[in-house]
């Protein structure tokens, strides 16, 4: 019988619940079981494909080419397996699929309702997501007393009324607040938020408690006694140090065990944090320090600073500055307001993804410094195409440019791909971009090769689609990486590139058409290195992205 975690928020949402269902997961699967993780979002958008970053955070991309919310990133950099897009479920996609049978007839003329007819494809879709798992982990987005999320509340309750509550964990997270005209921990929000779970028929097994500080034995008994739990069950969440820190620290409370215990399963193995705990003080007790300029352009909301359009790269950062024992101080830097200045105490410089032209200039001028000065660069997706359109102005001195900025540039070194231009012609915007996991030959000799060395053996034993896969290429080794693209190199420009001096060291062969352009590099700068992919979406804390750990080995350490 399948066994599911349910997650809960309680009074404010962006309290943690992702990195918290992620530790969980963690923990289950250290215990020996096989674990996934489901996020509900109850938006009526279909995805998280059209979003704004700065609307919802950044869009994570599976390896099936699902583009969804970024808390699923955080289940695979801790879970450290594969997460399909079917994991990612929304009221728009329950909607679209039930009008969807009642116009083709599937409900057999009866009157479809909002009762039976939602909870039941939610509970569907829930446990096709879990099929094949030992334990599920189901996140429902934002907090318990939002309107939209009544229907995946009633769903998971019809669950444990059909599975039986041996089967079925609540797990409610909440936050105490320390006001800093009073300087007491307030228990009052909690107690709401238990309140309003009750209303809609479910009991919290667990509460864990977050907060700036740890929760004291006072608060604990008051929050005992309003739900009607244990205080050994209601377990502290505080602030730390380290994200990576917090299956460690549920782990002092023995949350693993309590939820073994409410799921009636014994434990099939003693858990082994030695490597995580050796990798996680590696990050609080750095040997060195390296400062890294991100040049982004999503990095403001009103008055607000918001980092978690660019997310998976700090995390990957973090992943390989564990690797080599390095903090790594980011500096977030706005591409609409680049200075040299600003560029000339970094000791390495990323451009990340993007869309549209606001910002670019300034991503070029980043680039060109990087190059000139020989700073170890790093790009991706969108700045590997912008490395390429700064080398052939600055260097080969071509009128180049981008057709996604310059329609009618005559030497378009970037160019839409081809089927992406009849789609877009269609208003096709969401879910039609080049998503999700290719495969990529890398060229013998380039530094690319040397980087990968170690991931050769694991990405060519992945199972690939055909059209992922691409045409075989014998003798040649491969590597698999998620994109979220519609533009690439042109392949018309790339021999008069490499004659002028920068090598193209990776690329994807379609079963169809000319090779695509992966990765490219300049053997002249000690790294100066960009792909078309987005290697911070399989990077996780013991399997750095090996791009990132060159990227930062480049710099030194010590500085």
């Amino acid at each position: 019988m399948e066994k599911y975690v349910v997650i809960i928020g309680g009074v404010i949402s962006g309290v943690g619940k992702g990195v918290a269902a992620a530790s969980i997961g963690k923990i289950l699967k250290e215990c020996g079981y096989s674990v996934t993780a489901i996020k509900i979002d109850p938006y009526i958008n279909y995805d998280a494909g059209t979003l704004r970053p700065t609307e919802h955070g950044e869009v994570w991309v599976t390896y099936d080419g699902g583009e969804i919310d970024q808390d699923l990133g955080n289940y695979e950099r801790f879970l450290e397996i594969p997460i399909p897009r079917r994991n990612n479920i929304t009221t728009g996609q329950i909607y679209s699929s039930i009008i969807e049978r009642e116009r083709r007839g599937k409900y057999l003329g009866e009157t479809v309702q909002f009762i039976p007819h939602v909870p039941d494809e939610i509970k569907k879709r829930i446990r096709e997501a879990g099929k094949g798992y030992d334990i599920s982990i189901i996140e429902i987005g934002g907090t318990v007393g939002d309107y939209e999320n009544i229907p995946f509340l009633f769903a998971v309750k019809g669950m444990e009324r059909e599975l039986g509550k041996e089967n079925v964990c609540y797990v409610l997270i909440t936050f105490l607040p320390v006001p800093d005209h009073i300087g007491e921990m307030k228990t009052k929000p909690t107690q709401q938020a238990i309140k309003l779970l009750q209303e809609n028929g479910i009991i919290p097994d667990i509460i864990l408690c977050r907060g700036h500080k740890p929760l004291d034995m006072i608060r604990k008994k008051k929050i005992e006694t309003y739900a009607n739990i244990k205080s050994e069950y209601v377990i502290s969440a505080p602030d730390i140090q380290v994200l990576y820190e917090v299956p460690l620290n549920f782990e002092k409370e023995k949350l693993g065990d309590k939820l073994l215990e409410k799921l009636e399963l014994p434990s099939r193995k003693m858990p082994d944090w030695k490597e995580w705990r050796k990798l996680v003080t590696r990050i609080k007790k750095p040997k060195g320090k390296v400062r890294i300029g991100i040049i982004g352009k999503y990095l403001k909301i009103g008055d607000y600073s918001l980092k978690d359009s660019y997310i998976s790269i700090n995390e990957a950062l973090i992943h390989a500055g564990a690797r080599l024992a390095t903090e790594v101080d980011i500096e977030w830097l706005n591409s609409d307001s680049i200075i040299s200045k600003q560029l000339s105490r970094l000791d390495g410089i990323l451009v990340p993804g993007g869309f549209g032209e606001k910002g670019i200039d300034g991503k070029i001028v980043a680039i060109r410094y990087a190059r000139e000065h020989d700073i170890p660069f790093l790009g991706l997706c969108l700045g590997m195409q912008l490395s390429v359109v700064e080398y052939a102005r600055n260097v080969l001195s071509m009128d180049a440019d981008s057709t996604e900025f310059n329609p009618h540039t005559k030497i378009p070194v970037v160019d839409i791909l081809p089927y992406q231009r009849e789609l877009l012609k269609e208003d096709r915007y969401g879910g039609t971009m080049r998503l999700g996991a290719y495969a990529a030959y890398i060229k013998e000799g380039s530094l690319v090769h040397k980087l990968y060395e170690r991931r050769f053996k694991r990405d060519m034993a992945i199972s690939l689609e055909p059209e992922r896969r691409g045409k075989v290429i014998p003798d040649t080794k491969y590597i698999v990486e998620k994109h979220r693209h519609r533009y690439e190199i042109s392949p018309d420009f790339v021999p008069t590139l490499e004659k002028g001096g920068m090598l193209f060291s990776g690329f994807h062969q379609p079963l169809n058409g000319p090779r695509l352009m992966e990765f490219v590099e300049l053997s002249d700068n000690k790294f100066f290195v960009a792909t078309q992919a987005h290697p911070e979406f399989t990077s996780s804390l013991t399997f750095p992205a090996p791009l990132f750990v060159g990227f930062i080995e480049a710099m030194g350490i010590g500085h």
